[in-house]
């Protein structure tokens, strides 16, 4: 990314570029959602996905989920009402969307799980620059929750 011989410019690259939809979210899973179902959740939005254009990765630890989704607009928009919908997880937290001309930060990823021993940092940060007092509520509810104890089993092998 340096305008030296070898390396392409960054206006070079911006042109090239497509338009880009981010979503990120997170969640807290429903009653009996472990890692079982996660793998199957995973598997279905591998192959949906692919077909759709979308990438991105799901992280889900102590009964939290926590999602980056990147693809074309209509379609990322189109995953996010069937998310919304979903009854395995509640108390959905829109963190950030955006549409730019940029690469993917996961361009051969149709959907990875990544695990997370321990979520709350990455909730804590979220709720730092959180401006909607919905997504606030919803945020100290998980993190409520979360000091509680009272999901510690739900991120565990069912």
């Amino acid at each position: 990314m340096f305008d030296e011989p070898g390396f392409p410019r960054v206006a070079d690259l911006d042109a090239a570029a497509p338009m880009l939809y981010t979503y990120v979210y997170c969640s807290r899973a429903a009653e009996g959602v472990g890692d079982f179902e996660v793998s199957r959740i995973v598997e279905s939005a591998q192959r949906s996905n692919s077909a759709n254009g979308i990438t991105g990765v799901l992280v889900f630890g102590s009964g939290v989920f926590f999602q980056w989704i990147e693809g074309p607009a209509a379609q990322v928009q189109k995953l996010i009402e069937s998310l919304r919908a979903d009854p395995r997880h509640y108390d959905f937290v829109s963190l950030d969307w955006s549409e730019e001309k940029r690469e993917r930060l996961y361009p051969n990823w149709e959907m990875e799980r990544v695990e997370a021993d321990d979520i709350r940092s990455v909730l804590r940060d979220a709720l730092g620059s959180a401006q909607d007092k919905n997504n606030i509520a919803s945020l100290k509810r998980i993190l409520v929750h979360l000091d509680s104890g009272q999901l510690e089993g739900l991120g565990q092998a069912s």
